[in-house]
């Protein structure tokens, strides 16, 4: 009888901000947008002073992120512009799909003071207030973070993995847009990101 033989390891899923043979499927959201998958999927989006939160469940291995343009501004539940209801919405919805709401861990991106005549609105310290507020109430871990400072930036989400990988966007590349950045909605990353930073959280 000859021994059955050992199964090899499996090696750590290696991911580049623009193409992973572990991926599945690359969904871009934009502002009011929220996506979650329990099988490998990239969910990637551009931000200024809207803020991005991926959340993960480490051990199951599913994830998702929103697209939050403002903390609050609507009463209706269904719009997800806007903070708590992007935030509820993303949590129920990893729920669905087979999370553990007590394992989930947080990163962060975005919360910039891209155009200097929204300094004085201070839209991204805002939204980056409530992003941190939100998680610590519902004592969700942020383990990763960039937010703040005045750079775009262009967020890689990897649901497989909870890596995201952020990419500083060039802002002379970026389309001219609107206070409520409702310009990004016809954004493409090609157009958008010129040689810049890439970190990986």
């Amino acid at each position: 009888m000859n021994p059955q033989r050992p199964t090899p390891a499996r090696t750590p899923p290696h991911s580049t901000p623009y193409r992973s043979h572990h991926v599945h499927k690359r969904i871009v959201l934009y502002t009011g947008d929220v996506a979650t998958s329990a099988s490998p999927a990239m969910l990637e989006t551009l931000l200024g002073s809207c803020v991005a939160v991926c959340l993960f469940d480490p051990r199951l291995r599913i994830g998702g992120m929103n697209h939050i343009l403002l903390p609050e501004g609507s009463d209706d539940m269904r719009c997800t512009r806007f903070g708590i209801n992007a935030m509820e919405l993303l949590i129920n919805q990893l729920m669905k799909a087979g999370a553990d709401r007590k394992s989930l861990v947080a990163k962060a991106f975005g919360g910039a003071a891209v155009f200097a005549s929204m300094n004085t609105v201070k839209v991204g310290e805002m939204n980056a207030e409530f992003v941190r507020e939100y998680l610590k109430l519902e004592r969700i871990p942020l383990i990763g973070q960039r937010l703040g400072g005045t750079n775009a930036v262009h967020v890689y989400f990897h649901t497989n993995t909870g890596k995201a990988i952020v990419r500083t966007v060039d802002g002379s590349a970026l389309p001219k847009i609107s206070h409520d950045e409702a310009a990004y909605r016809h954004a493409r990353a090609d157009e958008a990101t010129n040689g810049s930073d890439v970190t990986l959280f």
